[in-house]
Parts: C-alpha cells; sequence; structure tokens
C-alpha cells in the first residue's frame, strides 16, 4: 500500500501479559472523537487469557476531531471527516488514512520483529470502517479483523483492490442510535460475497457500545487467529 513517507502514528501500548517477547500484535483503532486511551483498556481483557503473547497497541488517529463545538479545543482525533458523510466524500476519507495506519503496522511488526502476518486489527465505529478497508487492502493480511459498530466503506471497490480474505468479526448492537445495526448487516452481505468468512454477533438492547458478550466474542475470535503462532 503506497505511502509509507508520510509521519508515523502512535498511542497507548500494553503488554504481553506473558512477560515474555511478543509472538502476535493488535493493533485497536478508536471511534471518532476520541483518541487511542478509550480503547487501551480492551488490552488487559483480551491479553489476560486470550491473547497473552500479543503486544497491544492503540494508535491516535492521526487528524484532530474536526466537529468540536466552536471555540472548544479538545483532546479527540478522527480517522476521517464526518462533516460530509456522502458515501463517496467517506470513501476519500477512508482512502486517504488508510496507508497512515498501514505503515504503523508495518513499523511495529518490525519493532517487535515479527512476521508480517503475526498481527489481528480491532476498531470501534469509524475505527472499525478503517481496519475494515484497510485490512483487506494490506500487502499481507491480518490473521483477523474485529469491527465493533462499524461499516463497511466502498463495498463496490472490494473485488478489484482485495489482497485477501481474512476473517472477520462484526459486532453490532442492535439499538445502536449512532451507526444503525443495518451498517454491519450489509457488511456481513457484501464480506461473505466476496469469500471472506465472518462471523457476526448482533446484540439485542446494546446502543453504541461494546458489551461483554462482544468482549467475549472478541478474544475467542483473537485466540482462534493466534492459534499455532
Amino acid at each position: 500500500m503506497p505511502g509509507t513517507d508520510i509521519p508515523p502514528l502512535d498511542g497507548p501500548r500494553w503488554g504481553p501479559k506473558s512477560g515474555g517477547r511478543a509472538r502476535q500484535l493488535v493493533v485497536i483503532c478508536h471511534g471518532v472523537g476520541a483518541d487511542g486511551h478509550d480503547l487501551i483498556d480492551l488490552a488487559p481483557v483480551w491479553g489476560a487469557h486470550a491473547a497473552p503473547d500479543a503486544a497491544f497497541v492503540a494508535p491516535d488517529a492521526p487528524a484532530r476531531y474536526d466537529m468540536d463545538p466552536p471555540g472548544h479545543q479538545g483532546a479527540g482525533r478522527q480517522w476521517f471527516s464526518l462533516r460530509d458523510r456522502t458515501p463517496s466524500v467517506m470513501e476519500a476519507g477512508v482512502r486517504g488514512v488508510a496507508p497512515k495506519l498501514a505503515a504503523f503496522i508495518a513499523a511495529e511488526l518490525t519493532r517487535l520483529a515479527l512476521p508480517p502476518d503475526a498481527y489481528a486489527l480491532v476498531g470501534f465505529s469509524q475505527g472499525a470502517m478503517t481496519v475494515l478497508f484497510t485490512g483487506l487492502r494490506m500487502p499481507t493480511a491480518p490473521r483477523a479483523i474485529l469491527a465493533y459498530s462499524g461499516a463497511l466503506l466502498a463495498p463496490q471497490s472490494l473485488d478489484a483492490e482485495m489482497t485477501g480474505t481474512p476473517p472477520v468479526l462484526l459486532v453490532h448492537g442492535e439499538a445502536d442510535e449512532v451507526v444503525p445495526v443495518s451498517r454491519s448487516r450489509d457488511a456481513e452481505t457484501a464480506l461473505r460475497a466476496a469469500g471472506v468468512a465472518v462471523e457476526s454477533l448482533y446484540c439485542r438492547g446494546l446502543g453504541h457500545g461494546i458489551d461483554d458478550a462482544g468482549l467475549s466474542a472478541g478474544g475467542l475470535f483473537l485466540q482462534r487467529a493466534f492459534a499455532g503462532i
């Protein structure tokens, strides 16, 4: 993926829980208006049992959140702007940020002296949109993509642009008031049509968030993805 000359991302890191050398990498991408600290607490949950040999990192998105109230300078970040949610505009946004995330993943794998496929991607909301788009187009596919409360952007380009078929877990609250659950259902249909193995969990009564069921499903998915490495 082009664009590796872009300045690198950075964010909080955790693990491995085992205390030894990392054998896998998990990159966690936050939602719009948040930063890496928002989701790094997922690391000890999954690192305790599912992925004790994994290093976790939650990079801050590269741009400052552009929908803060006037005069408010918050610490929130965004992967791309959501001021205009026209599909073509959102596609252009994720295409612009994908090379930055790809470069970050490559740099982390090199830093940890890991093979190019020893990683998984996790994202929530806009972060889920970003990891789905990027992960399906990486030079070396991830072991798994976990997308919480997200959507699949530019599904029409999958056939021409996919570089691999990593397994995907989709988790979405059926009462999500921010990103409708239909976006994950549509993603499931498109991914299956493209030959991707998909597992899905639709959580009754859950809004825009991650609950214990989603955490458990994610832990099992990571455990299977990293089995044997």
